[in-house]
């Protein structure tokens, strides 16, 4: 290998950092250059909107469908969590016994296992106009869940063994 290779060889690196700089500074220059003023304001308009309906606040509809009712039922139980963070499933029934919805329709399962310790979760519902209102709360569960299910061919919404609600 000659000197005058080897040293061409160390230069390389050097030239091409040189350009790279180079064309940095060109891309930033020409995106500093100043942009062409417009020489008129567009003219924007708008529609009137309109005010929203008020939302009318959940309420039992006897006559409606479980769905029509999955808010009102979702509203109550919330406000039992809120209230009591660990309520228990005669908590719920109280509470949606007192917004209108009828014991006889109730069913609730267990707050406590049959070791005797806490449930994990507790589940509770209301036979609604044919269908099931159906909540559940506790840690298992990651907080409570509602849903609208179709009623079991027992007649009943929850499965296996319910706790009786005799108070």
């Amino acid at each position: 290998m000659s000197i005058h290779s080897h040293a061409d060889a160390r230069r390389m690196p050097r030239l091409m950092l040189a350009l790279a700089a180079t064309a940095a500074m060109l891309a930033l220059t020409a995106c500093t250059s100043p942009a062409p003023q417009p020489t008129e304001l567009p003219t924007v308009t708008t529609a009137p909107t309109e005010t929203p309906a008020p939302v009318e606040p959940a309420a039992l509809k006897p006559d409606g469908t479980a769905a029509d009712n999955l808010p009102f039922f979702d509203s109550i139980a919330q406000s039992v969590v809120v209230a009591t963070p660990d309520a228990g499933g005669e908590a719920f029934i109280n509470a949606l016994v007192a917004a209108g919805f009828a014991k006889a329709d109730m069913e609730v399962g267990f707050d406590r296992t049959s070791v005797d310790l806490a449930a994990d979760s507790v589940q509770w519902s209301v036979r609604f106009n044919g269908e099931c209102l159906i909540g559940q709360f506790g840690p298992a569960s990651g907080g409570y869940h509602s849903i609208v299910t179709p009623l079991l061919a027992t007649g009943s919404c929850l499965i296996g063994t319910t706790r009786p609600i005799d108070w």
